[in-house]
């Protein structure tokens, strides 16, 4: 095959992060596969659908684990190398930690695809780790029917300073470091309808590390962070105000997306990921179902979302925009009254 019009996407059954199982089934898989061990120096793991692990190795110090993995959402294989790093490393930096090393992920279908573009994709995810200053120390491979890749990654933090995404508090405001519409771009681009500029800015946001949480982690103003990915803003605010029994507000005219996106809206570019966020998690919501393309829209690398004390809002806001990355004030942390099956309003 020519890899000059080698197309990526052609051979993606669900683009990026959209590729995803819905959180409702997810929530099937788990259920009932608990270890009957206990493991006290297990800080994070499965019971607050965090975004990677937490282990307490003494001295003050803890290793985060994670890994995250999925089929092409570009059809260049350097970008798609890149933007899987990206999404992987930034599962560490949610935590409030500083990765250390990474093992790659790959699934080849090498009767489709030469294994010289594979190389390709493993070049693009090694220029984001130098990026991020660690090894791409190894990894495992498969010959599978469509190609996968993305990276176990491997970190540190102060075991006082892990960011959880369960431990919001009434009157936090909710804020957010990356614009969103990824899906949507991803889809219009399968479309034909897609625009340059949009899919530029998508790109830019996917391979930019969310390095802003490891600086974020020293400070205890930061109640809560997690990242936004596949189960769209909507999900992962849900986690978030159910696992700290709150309920979150948001204001839709807020939300920084990408400019195109009320376009692709229109012309129903929505992702199949977007249905089943919704399908899974949409009766725990209180919005218009205009607001359902842009909320449920799975996103790939997508940013930081942080539920910060009022006071120090300003500071926090200072700190992320002196690293480079944008800062946006999306809504609020109430009181959930008793009753209320709604853990998220939008308005």
């Amino acid at each position: 095959m020519n890899e000059e019009v080698i197309r990526l996407t052609q051979f993606s059954p669900g683009a990026g992060c959209g590729c995803k199982i819905a959180p409702a089934e997810l929530e099937k898989i788990l259920k009932g596969s608990r270890s009957a061990l206990e493991f006290p120096n297990l800080l994070v793991g499965n019971d607050s659908k965090d975004d990677a692990a937490v282990y307490d190795i003494g001295g003050g110090v803890s290793i985060v684990s994670t890994t995250d993995f999925f089929t092409p959402i570009v059809d260049d294989p350097f970008n798609f190398g890149r933007i899987s790093a990206t999404n992987a490393i930034s599962d560490i930096y949610a935590m409030g930690g500083t990765p250390l090393m990474a093992i790659g992920i790959l699934g080849w279908p090498l009767d489709k695809l030469p294994a010289s573009v594979a190389s390709v994709v493993i070049s693009g995810a090694r220029s984001v780790c130098d990026d991020a200053g660690i090894p791409l120390a190894g990894g495992h491979s498969i010959n599978i029917s469509d190609p996968i890749f993305g990276l176990a990654v491997t970190g540190t933090v102060s075991t006082d300073h892990v960011k959880k995404n369960n431990c919001a508090r009434k009157g936090d405001i909710l804020c957010l470091t990356k614009e969103i519409g990824i899906g949507l771009v991803a889809s219009a681009e399968k479309f034909g309808l897609v625009k340059e500029k949009d899919k530029a800015r998508a790109l830019e946001l996917m391979t930019r590390l969310n390095r802003p949480g490891a600086v974020l982690s020293k400070f205890d103003q930061v109640h809560s962070m997690t990242d936004v990915t596949g189960f769209a803003l909507a999900g992962h605010t849900l986690e978030m105000a159910q696992g700290s029994s709150l309920k979150a507000v948001i204001k839709y005219k807020d939300i920084p997306k990408i400019e195109g996106v009320d376009y692709y809206i229109e012309n129903e570019c929505m992702p199949g990921g977007t249905f089943r966020n919704f399908n899974s998690y949409g009766a725990l919501c209180d919005m218009d179902p205009a607001y359902k393309p842009l909320l449920c829209d799975p996103q790939t690398s997508g940013g930081l979302l942080l539920s910060v004390d009022p006071s120090a809002v300003d500071t926090i806001a200072e700190a992320v925009r002196g690293l480079g990355h944008d800062f946006y004030i999306i809504g609020n942390m109430e009181e959930l009254v008793e009753g209320d099956d709604k853990f998220l309003k939008v308005i």
